[in-house]
């Protein structure tokens, strides 16, 4: 699978462009703000019907419009599709694929894997555990459409039971027997997620050592490890245990909405805390790039794979090792920025591998890219 066309219109700070890519390496160069960023965003809103950085799909119009088209043409074994969102301000986003809408834009994820690697990943690892959730979901809503349904359900419910703790602490009674619903509901899609997880990290773990190693050449030991409140008994008991206590804080205190990924380094150390930069973005790219490899077990083909902003942090062995690592044959068709093209195709050419380079100037394509 690879993504041959690429068409913006109003989108963030792009009036119109249109690119033609290659199946290999795609590069976009240019200033910081030109909006290299962007381009890789609009290729993620065809995948997974959303921006990577702003959940608000309003905002991604160009100041001064009232509507922003993102469109691309994809193509798997022979066959092309044509993909496109568009958004006009305070209607709702359309997506469809070969000009069909979607009535769910849960059924398109999954048909495009792509994985992006940004410098705001760096939340995953300094952030609360929202982000190592996100990440986990993330992925496997790309390869099991009932883990979205099911994730979807669980936090409906969960809305819900926040909903009757909070009105049965001012001045309503708590009605135990749609508490009793409720918790039943949660307990359902709450297990099934679990279990989901659970599966997934057992085989995610290994796919994540053997990419960390190479990438330092087996000179750092670190550890990833799942953590869930459900490792420490039944889901309905545990709800019935905290019930005082959910009742005193108006909110659901237990269950897999409360999981987490735990980072270490050196014998158990918080990668959060006693990490350097350059180990916690090879941790980081480390978890993306075994995100690929998940997904390309899974699915049967190579997703895309976004690099943003690489070089940052790394040093010229970190880079080379990674240019090396997803330019084999494991990887696909790629799409990177940076702000130097030069080095771009120095780096390249070292592991004899051409990259197709555009060059942006002010949400521009020059029309001298190569």
């Amino acid at each position: 699978m690879w993504l041959k066309q690429l068409s913006v219109l109003n989108f963030k700070n792009y009036a119109e462009a249109a690119l033609e890519f290659v199946p290999e390496v795609n590069a976009f160069t240019g200033d910081n703000g030109a909006g290299k960023t962007n381009l890789l965003d609009a290729i993620h809103y065809l995948s997974l019907c959303k921006s990577y950085f702003n959940p608000i799909d309003s905002q991604q119009i160009r100041s001064g419009g009232d509507w922003f088209m993102v469109q691309g043409v994809f193509e798997a074994a022979g066959q092309a599709d044509t993909v496109s969102c568009s958004l006009k301000r305070n209607q709702k986003k359309q997506f469809r694929k070969n000009k069909k809408e979607y009535t769910r834009l849960a059924d398109h994820i999954g048909l495009f894997p792509l994985v992006m690697v940004s410098p705001s990943d760096s939340a995953i690892v300094t952030d609360g555990s929202e982000e190592r959730r996100r990440f986990m979901d993330q992925v496997l809503s790309q390869t099991d459409s009932h883990y979205l349904d099911e994730l979807i359900a669980y936090n409906r419910c969960l809305i819900q039971r926040n909903s009757l703790l909070k009105q049965a602490t001012r001045g309503s009674k708590l009605d135990l027997g749609l508490l009793d619903v409720l918790n039943m509901q949660l307990v359902k899609s709450g297990e099934a997620i679990f279990e989901k997880r659970q599966l997934f990290m057992d085989a995610f773990i290994t796919e994540f050592n053997r990419h960390y190693q190479f990438l330092t050449d087996a000179a750092e030991q670190v550890s990833l490890t799942y953590e869930s409140p459900l490792m420490q008994g039944s889901f309905m008991d545990l709800l019935e245990q905290q019930l005082d206590r959910d009742r005193l804080l108006e909110r659901t205190t237990v269950g897999i909405h409360k999981d987490d990924l735990l980072f270490s380094i050196h014998d158990g150390l918080a990668l959060k805390k006693f990490g350097s930069q350059g180990q916690q973005k090879s941790f980081l790219i480390a978890l993306k790039l075994a995100q690929y490899s998940f997904l390309q077990q899974q699915k049967g083909f190579k997703p895309l794979l976004l690099l943003d902003d690489i070089f940052d942090k790394l040093d010229d062995k970190r880079i080379r090792k990674l240019m090396q690592m997803v330019s084999d044959d494991d990887f696909g068709q790629i799409f990177l920025t940076g702000t130097n093209a030069q080095q771009i195709n120095r780096i390249f050419g070292e592991i004899n591998r051409k990259a197709r380079i555009f060059e942006i100037e002010a949400g521009t394509v020059n029309p001298e890219t190569t």
